[in-house]
């Protein structure tokens, strides 16, 4: 497609771009490389090819914030881990993470279903609402945290933002790396990544990864294990097709952190772990298989296919604590057992082009889509004599009760939208975008316990708007609306359905390019409206309806590149107001959450620094940085005046490169070893974060 800045290379060209941008090399800046082997001609390509839903836009002509997260900021941040990744987002906040068996998240002040790990994009499918785990980055090349609602190209999803992650694909290099780490709390871990063409039209990639460690949690061990290969065919000088499989497995036993006593934190360990170790690990299992056919019909248009299918489960037994008090030293706790399963399937097309109509110029997406996710639930519970002394645990002192019925159903979420997107040149420099999604879903939910069905159609129109007028060639302004839904689980007393969820959001913003175009920044000023909250409207019969209502404003500021030809930087940050807006029953702990409460686990204030110093020393390329995590007080329990205390950490980490083939990295994590809390569900279930460690490793690459 051809933009206002030029003509779009052809796909093929595309194709080896994105394989290139995937190589073990970790800088992924977007110029073009080139690369000549023996007896074959130059082959020029350019990093980047176009993800799904999203056209191909410059950031100066995008009238949203859009943050993207390259493969070189994820490992100068050392993060291994997605929650870890978006820590370099200050729009993203830590939400409860299920015992550390999945990633939860708000962004804008705002979460999905508290119930499922949150929601994100692979290469822009669903995949995130699975029970996988916690996703791991082994196999992923970038993040792409892009605010504000985006249902009208992406359908139904999560209020504040949507979550993307871009994968390692082949390339047309022989590359490999192989990478040992060690670390604190005995932790080993193992990386590869090895690429190749195998013709002179196919090319494949296997990246895989096993990590095995201890915690600084007492008896917490886990392990984990993964592989994703792929491969890759360049059909024609237009087209390609690519497929990608994604494995994991995890044992991770489930832990929910430590206890407030009185509503004091500290007065226990962070390490002490009030679980029961004979109840072994949870186990998450992943297998997902991705295919993806891409055209360019001439330089204007193109075409592309994908369809997703991913199974994903989980189950184990936990004892976890409930929510009574302490009382003389001791805490009850509760036994549950889980099988749960989920399929995700989502099919998608669209035609992406450019043209002329009344003397404008029009960039346009269109397209459709559909997905079926289906979410079967087997839980077990028991309580009983089950108590532990928090000071002084004994594990083991009660004999492991056999759970009884409590859930057991299952739901098939269906859905079909078609959508449109126009993006018109109204001048060279002022550019409007409007865009709407139709979607029609239906949700079937079959409770096997209680012998009932309920089933709920809709359909919903989510349109967008926005404008961006660049004033310079290093500034613009832009301005932005749009429409959200996510569909909510259950149903209401008279067995129907619920409305979606509904949320509205408005930005403005400056976007601007300093020093040449070697830093990036945009500042943006939000506010985030949600109706259609699911909360208890009849606390005697226990049932639902969806009147909740909520808020969030704010502002952010990101800004990333080059200081100089050796200083880089990375700074986030956001100021968000986060409340309700009206006083509901909450179901959790059976009192009223009344109108201007705080959110749960959402900071007024985030920010994250870095950076990282080029320099030499015996003539080898030595780089060494450091960053700041900031995090101010939020709530920690709900509908209560109960505190999560602000922190603030720092990690330095040094990369000495010992030949063209052998890298050393060293690291160290909460560098003055403060103690601090990043999320929780209750004064109960508070997560601690983890106290000073180190990590050692060596890359080989050849």
């Amino acid at each position: 497609m051809i933009n206002k800045r030029g003509a779009r290379p052809t796909y093929l060209a595309a194709f080896l771009a994105s394989s290139l941008a995937s190589t073990v090399q970790a800088d992924t800046n977007e110029e073009a490389h080139s690369a000549e082997t023996e007896g074959e001609d130059k082959r020029v390509v350019v990093i980047g090819s176009r993800q799904a839903y999203q056209g191909e836009f410059e950031p100066l002509e995008t009238p949203q914030s859009n943050l993207k997260i390259s493969l070189r900021e994820l490992k100068n941040a050392g993060a291994v881990d997605l929650s870890d990744a978006l820590d370099l987002s200050s729009s993203v906040a830590r939400q409860n993470n299920f015992g550390g068996l999945w990633n939860s998240f708000a962004v804008r002040g705002f979460v999905g279903d508290e119930n499922l790990p949150s929601n994100y994009l692979v290469n822009g499918f669903n995949a995130g609402r699975g029970f996988g785990g916690s996703r791991d980055l082994s196999g992923i090349e970038s993040i792409e945290v892009l605010k504000g609602p985006r249902a009208a190209l992406f359908g139904r999803g999560e209020p504040g933002g949507t979550i993307n992650l871009v994968t390692k694909r082949p390339t047309f290099d022989t590359r490999g790396e192989f990478r040992l780490s060690v670390g604190s709390f005995d932790t080993y871990r193992v990386d590869a990544d090895y690429t190749t063409p195998v013709s002179d039209s196919v090319a494949i990639r296997m990246v895989g990864f096993y990590e095995d460690a201890d915690s600084f949690r007492d008896t917490v061990e886990s392990t984990k294990q993964g592989l994703s290969p792929s491969i890759a065919w360049a059909l024609s000088d237009n087209s390609k097709l690519v497929y990608e499989l994604e494995y994991s497995h995890q044992e991770v036993p489930f832990d929910r952190g430590v206890i407030a006593i009185n509503g004091e934190l500290g007065l226990i360990p962070e390490s002490r772990f009030l679980g029961e170790p004979g109840d072994g690990p949870m186990e998450a299992d992943v297998l997902g298989h991705q295919l993806e056919f891409q055209h360019d019909f001439n330089k204007d248009w193109s075409a592309l296919i994908g369809f997703n299918y991913r199974d994903t489960s989980l189950e184990g037994a936990a004892t976890e604590t409930g929510f009574g008090d302490v009382i003389n030293g001791e805490i009850n706790r509760f036994r549950r057992t889980r099988d749960y399963d989920a399929t995700y399937r989502v099919f998608r097309a669209e035609l992406a082009g450019v043209f002329e109509l009344g003397g404008l110029q029009h960039r346009m997406i269109v397209g459709m889509d559909s997905d079926k996710f289906e979410n079967d639930q087997i839980f077990l519970r028991v309580r009983g004599d089950q108590y532990i002394n928090v000071f002084n645990p004994v594990y083991g002192a009660y004999p492991l009760p056999t759970p009884g019925p409590n859930t057991d159903r299952v739901e098939i979420q269906e859905s079909v939208g078609i959508f449109i997107q126009d993006q018109i040149s109204l001048t060279e420099r002022l550019d409007i975008r409007v865009g709407v999604r139709h979607d029609d879903y239906d949700q079937v939910l079959n409770n096997r316990r209680a012998g009932s069905v309920a089933i709920q159609t809709e359909k919903r129109l989510s349109p967008q708007f926005g404008v961006v007028y660049e004033t310079t060639d290093n500034l613009s302004l832009y301005a932005a609306y749009g429409e959200n839904f996510r569909p909510l689980s259950g149903s209401d007393a008279d067995g129907n359905g619920f409305e979606p969820n509904q949320s509205t959001s408005m930005e403005v913003g400056v976007k601007f390019t300093l020093k040449d175009g070697d830093l990036f920044g945009t500042v943006a000023l939000f506010k985030v409206e949600q109706d259609s909250i699911l909360v208890v409207d009849d606390p005697v019969a226990f049932t639902y309806a969806a009147i909740g209502e909520a808020s969030s404003q704010g502002i952010e500021f990101d800004m990333s590149g080059e200081l100089s030809e050796d200083l880089n930087l990375w700074a986030s940050y956001t100021y968000v107001d986060a409340q309700t807006e009206n006083p509901f029953f909450d179901a959790n702990f059976g009192f009223t959450v009344e109108a201007g409460s705080p959110l749960l686990n959402i900071p007024e204030h985030q920010l994250n620094l870095q950076l990282i110093k080029s320099a030499g020393l015996n003539g080898k390329p030595f780089e060494y940085g450091g960053g700041v995590l900031y995090v101010s007080e939020r709530n920690g329990f709900f509908g209560t005046d109960f505190e999560l205390p602000g922190f603030t950490i720092a990690r330095v980490f040094a990369n000495y490169e010992i030949d063209d083939s052998l890298l050393m990295r060293f690291e160290v994590d909460n560098l003055f070893d403060e103690t601090y809390y990043v999320n929780s569900f209750a004064d109960v279930w508070i997560q601690p974060g983890k106290p000073q460690s180190f990590r050692i490793s060596a890359t080989y690459s050849f």
